[in-house]
């Protein structure tokens, strides 16, 4: 999510989530910060979306919860893909359609867009004018020059924006350390089709739910071999309707057909395209691996992992290929064959475009640190000077004066976690405390205390959940807390409170000392 200012309004460009790592247990989504925004929601005059991908459009109900006629801005897709996502909200988004090539006035910002290509259709870069300069914001892009929809990132469009003179140009960097051209998603169609010739039973597809150009070569590839297909999986159903109706998705008649048909063919008819290519253990992939899902899995069958991996999913994800492997299954994924290409430009067509746009200041975005550096890097050797590449993290605020860009402070930029139901008031703390359940188990004492003299009027009760223990574990534990009350200082403390803080630290203190673990340990004080 970025934000843009000028004469007293706000811009802002995309509006994701990022998804929980394994540090973070219980999390659901991780939203932007609004919090220095939240006092000026009155002066945003629009929201642009570059794409459909839920790292750029996730974020956008919870912000529409405060103020519901912020304008979406962006293509066709995009704004179908959020408007299906909004109905389970309950929001009716006020939505501006348009298209590469279209400008469009939100003041005192103008916008012009650009057609570029990605791993989802109709991704837009966007030209943002003001009094202070000029800045392109590429969204996510890659350089395909053989895209399967045969749109490909319109150079000439930057080249014109390049004449016109860019000041600041905010480039993908996710790729960035890749050396040379991200391969074309047509050079992964022999490997699909390997697939669809050598499978013996039934082929069981995993994507993201919105990944059209994936699933329109698996649609292909079905087709051509005589397959029918079901899609299984709440969101990749409604986004597969959603670019099907649009056009997006060219699907033969008769090819999709419903799953409890589908269940009633031979083995080799069938194709099932399902999410959870990312181990999401409520996934259906995840599910079939662990037997528990309607859809039981066979020696013979396929599964083709046609998605790329996410950085802090590798365990989760490997965790479902030995699964599926041990079930008889054999798993084809990017790691054995060539099924997936990445939807970012390589370091090869970041130069290219540097070398085109000649930009004069340059604000990597996308990616973790390491990618923000190499893009850098990349700037730089391109001759671009060190001093007008800017570095900005998260809550970075960046000042574009008569063309020349510089860092000029830090707003409040947190994470936001989205817990079930809850929004925001999972903390850091909260997370700690789950750490600790789940590396050391959770110990409880029940203390009945003294009222007049702070000292145990009957022997203390422990209960333990996940932490390994046996009957004299607690022994020493109480005479630590014996000890620890019999001290002068505690006379002194008036309140149960004060004493279940004593209690837990004491006891915690002599488990990590004796045992090596920390569970989290919770003192409930009765006043006899």
């Amino acid at each position: 999510m970025t934000v843009f200012e000028h004469r007293g309004k706000l811009l802002i460009v995309d509006c994701g989530v990022l998804f929980p790592e394994e540090h973070q247990p219980g999390i659901d989504v991780i939203l932007p910060d609004f919090t220095s925004i939240r006092d000026r929601l009155a002066d945003i005059v629009g929201i642009v979306l570059t794409h459909g991908h839920e790292d750029h459009i996730g974020g956008v109900p919870y912000l529409l919860r405060e103020r519901p006629d912020i304008p979406l801005i962006g293509s066709e897709l995009t704004l179908a893909f959020i408007t299906s996502k909004l109905k389970e909200h309950r929001i009716t988004p006020q939505l501006i359609h348009v298209e590469a090539g279209d400008r469009h006035d939100a003041e005192p910002f103008g916008l012009e867009f650009v057609a570029v290509n990605h791993s989802i259709p109709d991704g837009l870069a966007v030209a943002i004018r003001t009094g202070a300069g000029l800045v392109l914001h590429t969204g996510d892009f890659k350089m395909d020059q053989f895209p399967l929809d045969d749109r490909i990132t319109d150079l000439r469009h930057f080249a014109k924006l390049a004449d016109e003179g860019v000041d600041l140009f905010l480039a993908d960097s996710t790729n960035a350390e890749v050396p040379g051209f991200t391969t074309s998603e047509r050079e992964l169609t022999p490997a699909i089709d390997h697939v669809f010739a050598t499978a013996p039973k039934r082929i069981i597809v995993s994507s993201f739910a919105s990944h059209v150009h994936r699933i329109q070569q698996v649609l292909d590839a079905a087709h051509a071999y005589g397959r029918k297909v079901a899609f299984v999986g709440r969101s990749m159903v409604k986004n597969m309707g959603i670019a099907r109706d649009l056009g997006y998705l060219r699907i033969p008649r008769g090819l999709i057909v419903d799953f409890k048909k589908l269940q009633t063919m031979p083995d080799e008819k069938v194709t099932i395209v399902c999410t959870g290519s990312q181990g999401e253990p409520l996934a259906a992939l995840a599910r079939m691996a662990s037997d528990t899902h309607q859809i039981r899995l066979n020696a013979d069958d396929v599964v083709l992992m046609a998605s790329s991996l996410i950085p802090g999913n590798e365990n989760a994800i490997y965790g479902i290929i030995n699964k599926l492997t041990d079930l008889g299954v054999r798993v084809v994924h990017k790691g054995n064959a060539k099924v997936h290409v990445s939807g970012h430009a390589s370091a090869g067509e970041l130069i290219y475009c540097y070398n085109l746009i000649k930009p004069t200041s340059v604000m990597p975005v996308h990616g973790e640190s390491k990618h923000l550096r190499a893009n850098a890097d990349l700037a730089i050797r391109t001759g671009i000077t060190p001093d007008n590449v800017l570095i900005a993290a998260d809550g970075y605020t960046v000042d574009l004066v008569d063309g020349v860009a510089r860092i000029s402070g830090k707003v409040e930029a947190g994470l936001v976690y989205v817990d079930g139901d809850t929004v925001g008031k999972v903390t850091e703390e909260t997370l700690g405390e789950r750490r600790l359940l789940q590396e050391g188990g959770v110990v409880t004492v029940v203390a009945i205390v003294d009222a007049d003299t702070n000292t145990l009027a009957e022997p203390l009760e422990f209960i333990a959940r996940g932490f390994i223990h046996d009957e004299a574990t607690f022994d020493s534990a109480a005479k630590k807390v014996d000890s620890a009350l019999a001290k002068p200082a505690t006379s002194e403390i008036d309140d149960t409170k004060g004493l279940e803080a004593l209690i837990s630290a004491t006891i915690k203190r002599h488990l990590v000392r004796a045992y090596r673990r920390a569970p989290l340990v919770t003192a409930v004080v009765i006043f006899a």
